[in-house]
């Protein structure tokens, strides 16, 4: 079992933003004064950019890059370590028959089993992440959230999925989601933190901009949509407003953040439009896994399918693929 030698140093806000976060009211201040989302503008945007065809070479790299940003992931009561191994397996080699297929970027699992993908996965390049804080609901202590954190990354995970404080948000309590996110920055070490938003639960794009400042303003490596557990999960104009936050954020700071839409992403098709999104609202540079991800479980296996389709030239129905 591997443990982080890393000191729980919370980490700095960047010179640029630092006196937004000395106090409650700087903080509100700062996330009440971002510019309003135009709802009707970025629904009709994230509508439009949804229609861009893309053919042949451009679309088999699409598929391909997809691929390379899929965290792999099961996080059911009913999960099993041999189920873990299985999905190992798939995320290594996700199309076995084909040896050009790209691996996942991580495989995403419940902290006590971090340590069976650990052992899975080693020296794959595969990452393993562990989702975290009380997952799904995040309804628990901070001492239980940091405890949970610390067991994930004891065991090995090379990222934290973490969910924020919603109710905490929803009331205005922002120093209260802004030191908690810290807290678990501190805590995760040498991994990369993702902060989950629960976009679903926030109900306005007001607050999906707020909160996806107030995450980045805490340290988060990545912002995340959703748990998966909520519906509406990723949508396409609630990740282009996530994007455009990444974005700023690399214009007023130099730093570059990531952003992973999760739940609801089933078809190539559908993962073929946000990577358009990537490329229109953030930029090209978003385009690695390194920086964009995508939370799922069974777009893979449409990935794959649609990856032979365009290698082979006809479609190859569900049986030629392991469907999860």
């Amino acid at each position: 079992m591997a443990t982080t030698t890393s000191p729980e140093a919370e980490p700095d806000t960047p010179a640029p933003l630092a006196d937004v976060t000395r106090d409650e009211a700087s903080l509100r201040r700062f996330l009440h004064g971002l510019p309003g989302v135009d709802q009707v503008g970025v629904e009709q945007r994230a509508a439009a950019l949804g229609t861009r065809s893309i053919k042949k070479d451009a679309k088999r790299w699409a598929i391909d890059t997809a691929i390379s940003m899929v965290d792999l992931t099961t996080l059911e009561g009913a999960d099993t370590r041999g189920k873990v191994r299985g999905l190992a397996a798939k995320a290594q080699r996700p199309d076995p028959e084909r040896q050009d297929c790209p691996r996942v970027a991580a495989v995403c699992v419940y902290p006590d089993l971090v340590g069976a993908a650990v052992e899975a996965l080693k020296g794959s390049g595969v990452h393993v992440a562990s989702v975290a804080t009380g997952f799904p609901s995040g309804r628990t202590s901070r001492d239980v959230k940091l405890a949970d954190t610390r067991l994930a990354v004891e065991y090995g995970a090379d990222e934290v999925d973490m969910v924020i404080d919603r109710g905490a948000f929803l009331e205005g309590r922002y120093m209260d989601v802004f030191d908690e996110i810290r807290a678990i920055k501190a805590a995760s070490g040498d991994a990369h933190l993702k902060v989950i938003l629960e976009t679903g639960e926030l109900a306005t794009y007001d607050n999906v901009r707020r909160a996806s400042w107030l995450a980045l303003l805490a340290g988060g490596d990545f912002i995340k949509t959703s748990t998966g557990k909520v519906s509406p999960a990723a949508t396409l104009p609630v990740t282009h407003v996530m994007l455009q936050a990444v974005r700023d954020w690399h214009v007023q700071t130099g730093q570059l953040r990531g952003v992973k839409p999760a739940g609801g992403i089933r078809t190539a098709k559908d993962a073929i439009k946000y990577l358009v999104a990537v490329h229109e609202v953030a930029g090209e540079q978003w385009l690695t896994p390194d920086l964009f991800r995508f939370g799922a479980s069974s777009l893979l296996n449409d990935l794959l399918l649609q990856r032979r389709t365009q290698v082979d030239g006809h479609y190859s129905g569900p049986d030629y693929v392991t469907v999860d």
